[in-house]
């Protein structure tokens, strides 16, 4: 469960970590008086699970309450990566005086909570990582241990000697979150110095779906979805936008996250993951093909189908049912094997598709053709 920023705001809150002034707005009036409460400027903020908010103009200031109301009315008609902006944070202006990273998700790898520190906050931490590694310092924190004292010492090493006792009393109760919200990650980034001390300026909140039931989870919700995501899953269909122009559909998650990989080695860039799972049927074929193809910049299409459970004849003819609806001069590379892949081939050359023999063999033609088309 992914929750939106202001909802991490508010679990924060809760756990004793300092936030700025403000609540989530809906309508530009309600914005104008939250602006006006404050009585200074304040930062309007986009709630949308996506990254890259700033970027996409999703984040803007206002200095007076009526600017915080014209923003909100911009903002409130806006759409990022998709989803179209229902609700807005509207917090205080902060003066920054730096930045810093703090979070704690779980690594499956170690089975245990890690602690991830930086004192370059405000960035991607990744960046960070590739090009000041010295600069981010991550430290395991096995279960059964808990959080010792020395872990904390170790973790804010790189942070200014002076601030050390203030993160570390943050960093052991972003901990204690993590725990009672059986989270798999907590983010502040950036958890800034201003004047008054730090102040937590963003929140990443992603809980486990298999969470225990409990009074804290009350009232928490899933940040909006993809619609299209909504629609697929409806469906009986596993699918995620990603950002490139090769849309992928397949059988089993397995299979489908390979021919990611093959496409990506083969120089492309995945639009999606779909898996139509086992034992589809036409209709679902057909379905997923429709889901796809309303990627906005498709360049191309790969479908990788092992059957099992799954028939290639149900499948080709979902795919020789769709391909009428799918755009002109779309270039679309299918590989069957398996079940009734025979016959599965034959309704493919009747709707003049021709099938290749391999996954691998599928990537390369699937990049070859959309670069073509680029």
């Amino acid at each position: 469960m992914r929750l939106l920023e202001w909802q991490g705001r508010e679990l924060l809150a809760r756990a004793g970590i300092p936030v700025p002034q403000g609540s989530v707005v809906r309508s530009p009036e309600e914005s104008r008086q939250v602006a006006a409460n404050i009585g200074g400027a304040v930062v309007l903020k986009a709630q949308v699970p996506v990254g890259g908010r700033g970027k996409a103009g999703g984040i803007r200031t206002a200095t007076t309450p009526d600017e915080a109301r014209r923003v909100a009315a911009e903002l409130l008609h806006m759409e990022l990566k998709s989803y179209p902006v229902r609700e807005l944070l509207a917090v205080a202006a902060a003066d920054v005086q730096a930045e810093h990273y703090l979070s704690v998700t779980l690594d499956r790898r170690r089975r245990s909570p890690v602690f991830i520190y930086s004192p370059t906050g405000g960035v991607d931490i990744e960046d960070v990582a590739r090009a000041q590694p010295q600069k981010v310092r991550q430290v395991p924190v096995p279960v059964l241990e808990g959080l010792l004292p020395f872990r904390l010492r170790r973790l804010l090493q790189p942070a200014p000697h002076s601030l050390r006792k203030a993160l570390a009393g943050v960093a052991t109760k972003l901990y204690h979150m993590f725990l009672n919200y059986e989270a798999q990650l907590v983010e502040i980034n950036p958890l800034a110095e201003t004047e008054d001390g730090l102040l937590a300026l963003d929140a990443k909140v992603i809980l486990d779906d298999d969470h225990h039931p409990g009074q804290q989870f009350e009232g928490l919700r899933e940040g909006d979805q993809d619609p299209l995501e909504t629609e697929a899953s409806e469906a009986g269909l596993h699918y995620v936008r990603l950002d490139g122009n090769i849309g992928i559909i397949g059988n089993g998650a397995g299979l489908v996250m390979a021919t990611l990989d093959l496409v990506a080695q083969a120089g492309g860039q995945p639009a999606n993951f779909l898996d139509i799972g086992g034992g589809a049927r036409s209709d679902r074929v057909k379905t997923a093909l429709d889901i796809v193809n309303r990627e906005k910049k498709l360049d191309a299409l790969l479908i990788n189908v092992f059957g099992g459970i799954t028939r290639c004849d149900e499948v080709a003819k979902g795919i020789s049912e769709a391909t009428d609806s799918l755009p002109a001069g779309l270039p679309v590379v299918v590989r069957l094997t398996g079940t009734n892949a025979a016959e599965g081939r034959d309704i493919l050359s009747r709707s003049g598709l021709v099938p290749v023999e391999a996954m691998e063999e599928g990537a390369a033609q699937a990049v070859r053709l959309a670069k073509g088309r680029t």
